[in-house]
């Protein structure tokens, strides 16, 4: 599956993550292992994947340039019930493959379908990215309630 050739994800260069069968990389270093070599001090950036296109190529050449501040890593959510899941894993492989930080990807494991969750899990590998953080995640807006995937 490739993605429009308009999209977030064409913008990265990338083909979808959850289809991507034929291209390996290697793994990342474990961030536990980094943080545990690291001096204090030591820091990482957040991002949030952006709505627009534009927004994404603006965040692309952003962490290119944060790169140079020397983070331990990046880091990248997953909006609610996998909303961001194909832009979250597209931009977690950019900056690990193409950028060259250490990356990390949150994952979050509620009000989505139960196999999304194992179809990241699998992206990540194809792609070298070991680093996930799973997450239960915030209830859909105007519930009180969590749904296990």
């Amino acid at each position: 599956q490739v993605p429009a050739q308009d999209s977030p994800e064409a913008k990265l260069g990338s083909v979808s993550l959850f289809a991507m069968t034929s291209q390996e990389f290697p793994d990342d270093a474990k961030i536990a292992d980094l943080v545990a070599k690291a001096a204090p001090g030591w820091f990482s950036f957040e991002y949030f994947p952006p709505k627009t296109d534009e927004g994404v190529v603006n965040l692309k050449k952003r962490i290119e340039r944060m790169k140079g501040l020397g983070p331990l890593f990046t880091d990248f959510t997953w909006g609610a019930g996998g909303s961001t899941s194909e832009l979250s894993l597209s931009l977690t492989s950019a900056a690990k493959n193409e950028i060259g930080t250490v990356a990390n990807m949150h994952l979050t494991c509620t009000n989505q379908r139960s196999e999304m969750c194992g179809e990241a899990l699998d992206a990540c590998k194809k792609v070298g990215v070991r680093n996930i953080v799973a997450l239960r995640g915030d209830p859909p807006r105007g519930q009180e309630k969590w749904e296990a995937t």
